[in-house]
């Protein structure tokens, strides 16, 4: 029996954190994300007798950011934990 192709990947927003913590090379702090956004208006519509005005919202950039000591803790990951200095990460609960 042939296994379907997978098409997609979701991950958690905690593993998208570590993910980029680890492509910055970054080995302490805690960090959160950041998501830039761009704002266009225009007329939109089904047709042009149906137009009216519009708004298109897009992400132009995805980063992190330093968490502050105010920042949620769901939405902070500590580097010296998911990518400490040693290389030697932590083991995991399996999802």
């Amino acid at each position: 029996m042939q296994m379907p192709e997978i098409n997609q990947y979701m991950f958690k927003y905690s593993e998208v954190i570590e993910a980029l913590i680890k492509k910055a090379e970054l080995h302490e702090g805690k960090w959160q994300l950041i998501v830039s956004f761009g704002l266009a208006a225009a007329n939109m519509g089904p047709s042009p007798a149906e137009m009216v005005p519009g708004a298109a919202v897009a992400v132009t950039s995805i980063g992190l950011t330093r968490a502050v000591a105010e920042s949620p803790a769901s939405l902070v990951v500590d580097a010296a934990v998911v990518n400490p200095a040693d290389g030697k990460e932590p083991k995991r609960k399996k999802r």
